[in-house]
């Protein structure tokens, strides 16, 4: 490979140097040093070793010119190019450094193309790194006396060396053996193995071949490579198929995307991913309003991007945009916990785990899409509202994915202006078991008695007493923030029969019913570590816990402890409001107390908000409406639709035109661009203006119950004037 005037050029698109001392310099030194230590023993005979073979390297020739260097484009296998060529230049230099010069002369071939004309140029190397390892490495090659700083293809210089030098010495090894042979034989055959002895498999593409279809053969099936790696290099080839300065967009648009930040390693569910590939696939799933899967993540992007990638300009709008996004995804984890954003952030996707979320968050905050901040807060705020009430009642999860997906279409239908108000009618026209969103009245009726703790997770409860906390606290507290580590502790202790036992004893049935009380809201609170274990089972009063000496404070009770040493809001409440006993029945008023405030933490569906059951199917109020049914007319048709969204007028066209007295259901209308959980969007918000701003119960298109299943139907004299007013 490195015979001649050579030049391997290491594309913009490639990654940087990532390769390190224990994965692989030490083992391929390791490696190195076995064959030629194999062939000092042998001493002109059969060597145990004779050779090392490397792996592949795909490059593409380019033409040549006469007077230049022979240039390739490396496709695959930078990595090891670059370490071969520090290595060669290390173990160069110490040779020659001690004396043996025949051998660096003969190795520098390798190393230079020595020709004057190429003096001060990149092309005196025989590789050249992309841009961001350039100067580094031009520093490992050709040292300048007046450089500072430290980079990897430095360090990986410095290694070679440091086990050449102590090689080539004699010097032991930390087991005391000492490497066969003179320093001069081992010279030579380190000189020789370098040269002679080290194997590759050397593709060379022609300009027929699809060098972007073999790098995805050898790169998309199971190797380390990240599917950031692969569209990258998608990208750049791309952009250098259509004449884009892929140079700058190294700069511009991606030179983050290698740092250690975005290629670390993260926890997701059961699995540890990077934080790009993790970006990659959110930031698919929000632009394709569709569920995009790991491993489709490559693909999905190819298509995606591939008619944004057809001339400098638009390709380059594009990668703006994606910058824009991947800025805003770096920025979430600090996002301030007082806001919309932040909250969201830490207690949905972080605590809660929901990282399902992510698309629509990164929707909402998007630069791109210019979503107003009332906007954001009441989408957020209402989603957040509908994860933390249906966590508590411990409902289920396992459509979020699909969820997210729906909302995504309704908001790319819709208009930015308005996504904050879309977001909030859609969660509250749910009524399946799998989307509802729970109620003030569901809230009260079933949490006070639902048993949490040993079901929620300790930090997930902590941000649910946390939030109690807040919200306890007035403009008469002082402002001091909460600690970062504070502990769930149970008011009545779990141990309860020690102490707390009354007489005469529980039965059996009241003990057990005890046992599952103990473990609901009423009877969690926050403690520091310390003060926990202080607490332990004590009885409630000073009184009781007369003459205990655990803990390290004798002689305090629950209360006397929890007044003393506590600050928080929680605390005083407990203290103040109870000061002779702790009981079951305190349990359950409290349990409803702190139900109640966490439903102003977080605001329901609006009440009555959800459509359900507005009318009968005889299309008579029913027994519950409060509001008249009264029949549209052109002016308030007009009026209607002065006010409302593209999205909702172009329903109503669809409807109005095609389905005039039809009863049909969203599904009926997925083959129109529609999906079901839009339509009930739609008409949840139809419905909501209608009541609000209309006076009435009847929308444009209503709601009927057929069979047991509420279906939507528009009056064909409200489709006859909806179709005169937008005419």
């Amino acid at each position: 490979m490195f015979d001649g005037t050579m030049h391997y050029e290491i594309p913009a698109f490639q990654r940087p140097y990532v390769w390190n001392e224990e994965d692989q310099w030490a083992p391929l030194w390791a490696d190195v040093i076995r064959v030629a230590e194999s062939h000092v023993v042998a001493d002109g005979g059969e060597p145990e070793v004779p050779h090392h073979f490397l792996g592949a390297v795909v490059y593409e020739s380019k033409p040549p010119v006469v007077g230049d260097v022979t240039r390739h484009k490396v496709i695959d296998g930078q990595q090891r190019t670059t370490t071969l060529q520090l290595m060669i230049d290390a173990v160069q230099s110490v040779v020659a450094e001690r004396g043996h010069v025949l051998l660096a002369e003969d190795l520098e071939n390798l190393i230079l193309n020595r020709s004057s004309a190429f003096r001060g140029k990149p092309e005196r190397f025989k590789l050249w790194p992309s841009k961001q390892d350039r100067a580094a490495f031009a520093q490992a090659m050709d040292p300048a006396p007046d450089w500072s700083g430290e980079h990897r293809i430095l360090e990986a210089h410095r290694f070679f060396g440091d086990e050449a030098r102590t090689w080539l010495s004699g010097t032991p090894d930390p087991d005391g053996n000492e490497p066969p042979g003179t320093e001069e034989q081992r010279a030579t055959a380190l000189a020789a193995t370098l040269r002679d002895r080290l194997l590759l498999v050397a593709i060379n593409l022609t300009r027929h071949d699809e060098s972007q279809v073999i790098f995805e053969t050898l790169n998309d099936r199971g190797t380390p490579l990240l599917k950031a790696d692969l569209i990258k290099n998608w990208v750049f080839q791309k952009g250098d198929a259509i004449g884009a300065d892929v140079e700058a967009w190294t700069e511009t648009h991606w030179v983050d995307f290698d740092d250690d930040w975005w290629r670390a390693e993260i926890t997701q569910g059961r699995h540890q991913r990077s934080r790009i590939d993790i970006f990659m696939q959110y930031w698919l799933t929000m632009r394709l309003s569709n569920e995009v899967k790991t491993e489709q993540v490559f693909r999905a992007f190819k298509n995606y991007a591939g008619p944004h990638m057809v001339d400098p300009r638009s390709a380059d709008g594009f990668l703006r945009e994606f910058r824009r996004d991947a800025d805003t995804y770096r920025a979430l984890a600090d996002l301030p916990e007082d806001t919309a954003q932040g909250s969201f952030y830490s207690r949905v996707i972080e605590t809660m785990g929901l990282a399902a979320t992510s698309p629509l968050l990164l929707w909402l905050l998007s630069d791109n899409h210019k979503v107003p901040e009332d906007q954001i807060e009441t989408a957020l705020s209402a989603l957040e509202s509908w994860v933390l009430r249906r966590t508590l009642l411990r409902m289920t999860m396992k459509d979020v994915n699909r969820l997210m997906v729906t909302i995504l279409k309704l908001l790319d239908r819709g208009e930015a202006a308005t996504a904050g108000d879309t977001v909030r009618a859609f969660l509250t026209a749910q009524t399946t078991d799998t989307r509802l969103w729970p109620s003030d009245e569901q809230m009260k009726s079933d949490l006070p008695r639902l048993r949490l703790y040993g079901y929620l997770g300790q930090p997930r409860l902590r941000v649910v007493l946390e939030a109690i906390e807040r919200k306890l606290r007035t403009d008469f507290h002082e402002d001091v923030p909460l600690p970062s580590r504070l502990e769930i502790e149970h008011v009545m202790p779990q141990a309860w029969r020690t102490y707390w036992n009354p007489e005469p004893p529980l039965t059996p049935e009241q003990a057990a019913e005890r046992d599952h009380r103990l473990q609901t809201l009423g009877n969690l609170t926050l403690v520091t570590r310390s003060l926990n274990g202080a607490l332990s089972h004590r009885p409630w009063t000073d009184a009781q816990a007369a003459g205990m000496r655990s803990g390290g404070e004798a002689g305090l009770g629950k209360r006397g402890l929890l007044a003393k040493y506590s600050l928080l809001a929680l605390s005083k409440d407990l203290v103040n409001g109870h000061p002779d006993a702790w009981t079951d029945d305190d349990i359950d008023a409290r349990g409803a107390e702190m139900t109640a405030i966490l439903c102003e933490v977080w605001p329901g569906p609006p009440s009555g908000g959800a459509p359900a059951e507005v009318i009968e199917e005889t299309g008579e109020p029913n027994q519950a409406g409060e509001l008249p049914r009264v029949e549209w007319t052109v002016e308030q048709l007009a009026e209607f639709e002065a006010s409302t969204t593209d999205l909702t007028r172009g329903f109503l066209d669809y409807v109005a035109k095609n389905l005039p007295g039809e009863l049909f259901v969203g599904d009926d209308l997925e083959n129109s661009g529609y999906v079901s959980g839009q339509v009930s969007g739609i008409t949840g918000a139809m419905a909501r203006r209608t009541y609000q701003e209309f006076q009435r119960i009847n929308p444009p298109v209503e709601f009927v119950n057929t069979n047991g299943r509420w279906h939507y139907r528009m009056d064909p004299a409200v489709a006859k004037f909806w179709l005169s007013v937008r005419s």
